[in-house]
């Protein structure tokens, strides 16, 4: 059973990497349909120092002190009232909201079973990025067998899912990356990889059917040249501009992240090894910090992930 207080990881201001330190706060309660996980990993996303640093505080407030986290694996300490679903001692991974802690609570029904042939730092690593690639891949730019695909940011948290799952469904994948990334970015499936640092990817690739975005900016500015008419460019990284893709007889959109029930399927692609997680550099929950320091390079492999129990 879960003690009265527990180790988390903590902001009381926005601000740098230096606003994320070491507390005891009091440990959850579940609420009805909810369960106390203890956790053993957490994902680190982008979007978790984005928040600490106030990037988001117009539309996305945070209340203090704030615990970050989106997503993590672990087990089961207490099932809530009414859960029928999950019982105490299984272990589970899934979107699981301040995630940075030895303990938090998460909805059951956003909570699945953790494939058996994964560590605890792969598990936590897989469902942000996984249920918003599998959002813009398959749910928003409807990939089709026979497709040509192009995945910016392919050695990224959800861009290695993207790349993964375009290939699932058939398509031919291209996809970006560093020089250093760019045999990995191969072997989740891409057939042709484009080192952005020697060659921007317009001047090489052409009338592809979807561009899946997942770096925004400029990047996403330029997906459009590489669509032939009738396209579709889908982003998660930022606001396409809808006039230049009408003109260019595109469709432009911004895709989110699959409601959790996808995981159902993504744990079965898991299990059958048609797709895999990509572990990038892994901290301590004491290393938050550091952990969420290094995500803001926007540089490295796969998801950076936090080991919390033994």
């Amino acid at each position: 059973m879960a003690e009265e207080s527990l180790q988390a990881a903590v902001v009381h201001n926005y601000g740098g990497p230096e606003q994320v330190v070491m507390e005891r706060v009091p440990c959850p309660k579940p609420k009805a349909g909810e369960v106390l996980v203890r956790l053993k990993a957490a994902g680190v996303n982008p979007a978790d120092w984005k928040a600490r640093a106030g990037y988001m505080k117009q539309f996305r407030p945070l209340t203090f002190p704030w615990i970050p986290g989106l997503e993590g694996a672990g087990v089961v300490d207490v099932a809530g009232p009414d859960v029928t679903s999950l019982k105490a001692g299984e272990a589970v991974y899934g979107p699981i909201g301040g995630s940075y802690a030895e303990y938090a609570v998460a909805p059951a029904k956003d909570l699945y079973p953790k494939p058996k042939d994964l560590s605890f730092e792969e598990a936590a690593s897989v469902p942000v990025g996984a249920l918003t690639a599998w959002g813009a891949v398959i749910q928003t730019a409807n990939v089709q067998p026979g497709q040509r695909v192009l995945v910016q940011g392919g050695a990224g948290g959800v861009g290695a899912f993207a790349v993964q799952l375009a290939r699932w469904k058939g398509a031919h994948v291209i996809a970006t990356s560093s020089g250093a990334n760019v045999d990995f970015v191969r072997s989740l499936g891409a057939e042709t990889v484009v080192d952005y640092q020697k060659e921007k990817v317009e001047d090489v690739v052409k009338d592809v059917d979807a561009v899946i975005d997942t770096v925004g900016g400029e990047v996403l500015e330029r997906s459009l040249q590489v669509i032939k008419r009738g396209g579709i460019l889908v982003t998660i990284a930022g606001s396409p501009d809808a006039k230049a893709a009408e003109a260019r007889g595109v469709r432009a959109t911004r895709a989110g992240r699959a409601d959790a029930a996808a995981l159902q399927q993504i744990s079965e692609l898991l299990e059958s090894k048609k797709v895999r997680p990509v572990v990038g550099k892994v901290f301590s929950l004491a290393q938050a910090g550091q952990a969420q320091e290094l995500s803001q390079t926007g540089h490295g492999r796969g998801r950076i992930v936090l080991r919390i129990g033994d």
